[in-house]
């Protein structure tokens, strides 16, 4: 078991204050979209980094005047620091070092059956199959779709064959993996997932008058199924899309369309928002076509492969498979493979995906998601004068969102973990047992 720091990724859409002061430090003086905890080969987490470390290293996050951090603090409804009985050990004296490995990559590749057991090592040729983050959008993410794994195989290969480089602005397959994943919300949340049926995207377009409305809404009538939301939505990426002028007349019409006639108040006003960031953009009259969801704290939606959508604003954290595959359908100036972005995607009718937990101890409850890379599980410690077991095995990542906790593993080893602090456990160091006053994040494979 070790402390481990996550990597910052600086994407233009991330707040700059939201994860910095999660973690007690000032705003940022440039984005801070997500923390990465994992062993993706892009931004591994780090090992090495000392029993006190916090997951968000204070020298990742670019500040004026950073001054002396203040205590992690909790992140939403978590609430504040509580610390452990005077009897929990320090972590100084029990937790291992990480011997030389500089990250969390070269960690694991030194024993991978150590680190993630026989059966976990042999299902996902020796990767840690999932990725942790902690996600803050201070505007919308670009509307977007994952590949299935056969998907992310065909054209991990085909973009190697072609000789793009992987960091190529032109790359699309990253890596050969899918990428389900699964938000966590720690604040309101809204997002974008999946299309609304046929009859519900004619009912949100009649009525606007545009020109570029009626056309799309006529697209669907000839054809009232998937087929014709394909080709609607094709309509707003091909090479003849939707001028400017276009696009803004749309979102005038969504503007100043009473709530009271309209069906979908909420998407009117979502065009409205994403116009302001991303004027002329096609991607903005698609939302027309997408189900907005809102996630409150403590809730959770999956996405799987194939489902368009994109994050609009909040705090959460998000688990999913260990790739970086990312096919943009709009709201970006990056890359748009359309032929490849209208083959991956689906466009069968489905709500969202929200995933209930089930309480399977006193103390924990699970997400479930219905892949074989991850799952995501809530710890609430009460009593920190009595240890509880923790379930699951395997690879594990911790997070202490809230309070403290001592952690201790089968193989005898302790670590204190206060607010901000991540662990990550080996598979063999077996079950664990907590206590505290707290709150804990536990990924893990199923």
């Amino acid at each position: 078991m070790h402390i481990i720091q996550g990597r910052v990724r600086d994407y233009t859409w991330g707040a700059r204050d939201v994860i910095p002061e999660f973690f007690g430090l000032p705003a940022a003086d440039t984005p801070v979209a997500e923390l990465w905890l994992g062993a993706h080969a892009g931004a591994p987490a780090r090992c090495g980094v000392g029993p006190h470390a916090v997951a968000l290293a204070a020298e990742d996050v670019r500040v004026d005047d950073a001054g002396p951090a203040a205590s992690a603090g909790g992140a939403g409804e978590a609430g504040a620091d509580v610390a452990c009985p005077a009897d929990v050990v320090s972590p100084a004296d029990v937790v291992s070092p990480a011997g030389p490995a500089a990250d969390l990559r070269d960690y694991i590749a030194r024993d991978p059956e150590g680190v993630l057991g026989r059966d976990v090592m042999r299902r996902h040729q020796g990767e840690l199959p999932f990725l942790l983050k902690l996600i803050a959008p201070a505007q919308p993410l670009s509307l977007q779709v994952h590949p299935s794994m056969e998907q992310a195989a065909r054209g991990f290969v085909r973009e190697s064959e072609r000789g793009i480089a992987l960091d190529a602005p032109n790359r699309s397959y990253k890596d050969a993996l899918h990428k389900p994943e699964l938000v966590y919300a720690f604040t309101r949340f809204e997002a974008l997932v999946g299309f609304r049926s046929p009859r519900r995207i004619i009912g949100v377009l009649e009525g606007l008058g545009t020109e570029l409305t009626d056309r799309l809404a006529d697209l669907i009538r000839c054809e009232p199924n998937a087929g014709g939301v394909r080709e609607a939505f094709s309509c707003l990426l091909s090479a003849s899309r939707p001028s400017a002028d276009a696009v803004a007349e749309v979102v005038e019409a969504c503007r100043t369309r009473p709530a009271e006639d309209s069906p979908s108040p909420r998407a009117d006003a979502i065009v409205g928002r994403l116009a302001s960031f991303f004027p002329g953009d096609p991607g903005v009259v698609a939302s027309l076509l997408l189900n907005p969801v809102t996630l409150n704290p403590g809730e959770a939606m999956f996405t799987p492969a194939g489902t368009v959508h994109a994050y609009l604003s909040g705090f959460g954290l998000e688990i999913m498979a260990n790739s970086d595959n990312v096919l943009r359908a709009g709201l970006t100036s990056k890359y748009v493979d359309v032929p490849e972005l209208l083959d991956v995607m689906e466009t069968v009718a489905a709500p969202p995906i929200r995933i209930a937990p089930e309480r399977i101890s006193p103390v924990q409850s699970t997400y479930y998601a219905p892949v074989d890379d991850f799952e995501l599980s809530i710890v609430n410690l009460r009593d920190a004068t009595r240890r509880v077991k923790l379930r699951g095995a395997g690879p594990r990542i911790l997070l202490c969102v809230a309070g403290a906790a001592e952690i201790r593993t089968a193989s005898g080893q302790y670590c204190l973990m206060n607010t901000g602090q991540a662990a990550f456990v080996r598979a063999d160091d077996g079950i664990l047992q907590a206590r505290g006053a707290g709150r804990l994040v536990l990924a893990e494979v199923p």
